[in-house]
C-alpha cells in the first residue's frame, strides 16, 4: 500500500432508505477523500444527510450505490460481521450521547474495544488504559462509574475509549452535543491536541464553532456536497 494513498475514498456514494410507501434519498452522489492525518468536519443544518454519511464512513451501514475503499480495499458491500471487523481494528467512536456501559467502571469501559479484539493479555490491556485515561486526564476516575461522573468527564472517558487501540480513524458525532459551552471547549482542544500528535479524525457537527477547529470542511445540504474547502488558518483554541 502506498504511502500517498487516501485513507478513505468514496466515489458516487448514494443512499435511499425505503419505507412501504415512500423513498428517501438521503445521499446523492458523494465523492470525496480523507487522507491519514487530516482532521476533516463534515457540517450541515440538521436532516442534510450528515449522520448517514457517518455511519457510511464508519462501516454502520452500507450506500445503496457507488463504491467505498477503506485502506486499499473495497468495503462497499461486505457484510454487517465484516463490517465490524473492521470497525474494531480500524476504527474509534465518540458519540453525542457518550455510550458508556453504566454497570461497567471508567476502567472497562475504555478496555472495551481490546477486550473485543482477544489479543491482548490483561496486563497489556492495563497499560493501554492507563495511557489513554493519561491522555484525557481522567486517570484518577478509574474506577468510577459513569453515573458518578459529569457529561464533560463522561465524554473524555469516551475519547479515551475511541483512542485505545490506536485505530487509523476516529469518528466524532456531534462530539459536544450534550456538553455546556466550556466543557464543549475543552472536548474540542481534546481533539485537536490528538490531531496534532497524528491521529486521523472525521467529525459531524452542526456548530460552526467547533466545525472551524477542523483544517478541513465539508459542506453538506440536502443529501449532496456542496462545498470541500481548505481552512485558511487555524482557529485558536478557546
Amino acid at each position: 500500500m502506498k504511502n500517498n494513498q487516501p485513507l478513505i475514498e468514496l466515489k458516487d456514494i448514494g443512499k435511499i432508505f425505503y419505507s412501504e410507501e415512500l423513498e428517501t434519498h438521503a445521499l446523492a452522489a458523494i465523492s470525496l477523500q480523507i487522507n491519514r492525518g487530516e482532521f476533516v468536519s463534515i457540517a450541515g443544518p440538521s436532516g442534510c444527510g450528515k449522520s448517514t454519511l457517518l455511519s457510511i464512513l464508519g462501516l454502520l451501514d452500507n450506500g445503496s450505490s457507488g463504491q467505498f475503499i477503506l485502506n486499499g480495499q473495497d468495503v462497499s458491500t461486505i457484510a454487517a460481521a465484516q463490517r465490524a471487523v473492521i470497525r474494531n481494528r480500524e476504527m474509534g467512536f465518540i458519540f453525542q450521547s457518550f455510550n458508556l456501559i453504566s454497570d461497567l467502571t471508567v476502567a472497562e469501559n475504555v478496555a472495551l474495544p481490546l477486550t473485543y479484539r482477544g489479543d491482548k493479555s490483561r496486563r497489556e490491556i492495563s497499560e493501554l488504559v492507563n495511557k489513554a485515561l493519561n491522555k484525557v486526564n481522567m486517570s484518577h476516575r478509574t474506577g468510577h462509574f459513569p453515573s458518578q461522573l459529569s457529561g464533560g468527564q463522561q465524554q473524555r472517558v469516551a475519547v479515551a475509549r475511541a483512542i485505545v487501540a490506536s485505530p487509523a480513524i476516529i469518528f466524532a458525532d456531534e462530539p459536544t452535543g450534550n456538553l455546556d459551552s466550556s466543557n464543549a471547549q475543552s472536548v474540542m482542544r481534546l481533539l485537536k491536541a490528538l490531531h496534532e500528535e497524528g491521529a486521523t479524525i472525521c467529525m459531524v457537527t452542526h456548530d460552526q464553532q467547533s466545525a472551524a477547529s477542523a483544517q478541513r470542511i465539508i459542506e453538506l445540504f440536502d443529501g449532496k456536497l456542496v462545498d470541500d474547502s481548505k481552512q485558511i488558518s487555524a482557529v485558536k483554541s478557546a
